[in-house]
């Protein structure tokens, strides 16, 4: 059996405790992961500037070409796993049977996470708003003939990863050309990401000592959490909240991401059917960046039913069916309990599950080991109903009818907001919105990101901080 050993600043680590991941439909073993826990983490975590000054005697430029290097053998190599090696095939397999995702989505998720590692000079180029590299890496130096210093906030960043998507692993992508080393505790059922690009790192030359990794429960994250100076976490809502005031600790959660279609195009809606649908339905709903909200001040009816009936029919098909659109939930009763949510929402009045006529055997469907929510459309009368703001992990979203004048104080945190307008007045609204991380002004999908720009706050400006600096001549 495949065996996910520890790794200790690149040094592979056999624990005594180990946990068994299982095909999420079969329960068949699918490898053994070796489990850390908080005292090694932390033990670990004290030589922790060791990784960076491993890292500072490479130049940047080269470890920009590793990245890059890496980015082709992540994709076609065949990379060490266990006791022997991995294929790009089997890695698409092994996922696809410990998360759930059909395996077309396993292999889209790479091919993102390649193109990132394949153009990190120019997002970096981006993040850094054209920085001179050297200036980071030294700490000082002119920039247009004045004096610039930045200061690294910390040795390593650690991340706290979900088994979602594997498509957040692209965030923690550009940290080694920055000098930074990296602490991954990966998902439960997401091990095989992390494990696969940081052998594709070593591989291309990024020393080992750079980069550790420990798998575990959540006893384990929390370690990492209170060890790192700086950290990146993923999860809901409470999660959010837990560390909203934590300046160490940058949280990425639910995204409540959402399209508004402005007064001046709501009656030409038809024309952006596919653009929603896919918003919605892309990489199986499981995404941050999924829209999960429709606004319009009228034809929300007509807009709600419309999507329906292209989302309504899709069913559950085996993860190996390149049609199969929608991911399977491998943690027992997580899918039951959406569901049940779902329902307690739609008791509220004005508040209709479009999709229901679709669903002649209930939305909900429970196997042995796992279970599957079939796509859900939910028509809101307004944005007092208490569906307007929920997200789930799977092809859900609300059509809510509400004023344009108030969609923006009425949709709440919202990570991409994709505007379908060509009002000068509102589009001035929306970039004046403090409640909207990434807007996008146009017909562009909720799901399309330009990865030249930042996604939830600069990495760049959370690893260093700029400072006052004088040399005397």
């Amino acid at each position: 059996m495949i065996h996910f050993p520890i790794l200790r600043w690149g040094k592979p680590y056999r624990s005594l405790e180990v946990d068994k991941v299982v095909h999420f439909d079969t329960g068949e073993p699918v490898a053994e992961v070796s489990q850390a826990n908080p005292g090694l983490v932390a033990r670990d975590l004290r030589k922790a500037e060791r990784a960076r000054e491993a890292l500072r005697q490479v130049p940047p430029s080269e470890l920009v070409a590793m990245v890059k290097k890496a980015a082709d053998l992540f994709a076609t190599a065949d990379l060490p796993l266990g006791d022997g090696t991995q294929t790009p095939d089997e890695f698409v397999r092994q996922q696809s049977a410990t998360t759930g995702l059909p395996e077309h989505m396993c292999r889209m998720n790479m091919g993102k996470l390649n193109y990132v590692l394949s153009h990190i000079d120019d997002i970096l180029v981006s993040l850094t708003r054209r920085l001179d590299p050297g200036i980071l890496a030294r700490g000082f130096g002119k920039e247009d003939g004045v004096m610039r210093s930045y200061q690294a906030t910390t040795p390593v960043l650690g991340m706290v990863l979900p088994s979602n998507s594997p498509g957040v692993h692209s965030l923690w992508l550009p940290i080694i050309p920055l000098q930074i080393g990296l602490v991954l505790k990966p998902g439960p059922q997401e091990p095989w990401t992390p494990w696969r690009m940081t052998q594709a790192f070593f591989e291309a030359g990024v020393p080992r000592e750079a980069v550790s990794l420990y798998p575990g429960l959540g006893e384990v994250g929390a370690a990492v959490l209170n060890n790192c100076s700086r950290s990146l976490i993923f999860g809901g809502t409470a999660t959010v909240d837990q560390y909203a005031g934590n300046p160490n600790v940058q949280v990425h959660g639910p995204g409540f991401s959402k399209i508004l279609i402005g007064d001046d195009m709501v009656d030409d809606w038809e024309q952006h059917l596919d653009l929603m649908v896919d918003s919605v339905l892309i990489n199986s709903g499981r995404g941050c960046i999924n829209c999960s909200g429709i606004w319009a001040s009228r034809h929300t009816q007509e807009i709600a039913e419309a999507i329906a009936a292209r989302l309504g029919p899709i069913e559950a098909l085996p993860p190996q069916d390149p049609k199969a659109a929608i991911a399977a939930f491998t943690v027992p009763g997580q899918a039951g309990a959406i569901s049940a949510d779902i329902d307690r929402a739609l008791d509220a009045p004005g508040t209709t599950d479009v999709t229901a006529p679709y669903h002649a055997g209930g939305r909900l469907e429970e196997r042995e080991r796992c279970g599957y929510l079939r796509p859900t459309v939910v028509h809101c009368a307004s944005p007092e109903s208490p569906a307007a703001g929920k997200e789930y992990m799977f092809p859900f979203v609300t059509v809510v009818e509400c004023p344009q004048r108030k969609m923006i104080s009425s949709i709440g945190q919202t990570l991409v907001a994709t505007a379908l307008t060509d009002d000068p007045a509102f589009k001035a609204e929306l970039l004046d919105a403090r409640n909207i991380d990434r807007l996008n002004i146009g017909p562009i999908p909720t799901i399309k990101l330009d990865w030249l720009q930042p996604h939830e706050g600069n990495i760049v400006d959370f690893l260093f901080r700029p400072r006052a600096f004088q040399m005397a001549s």
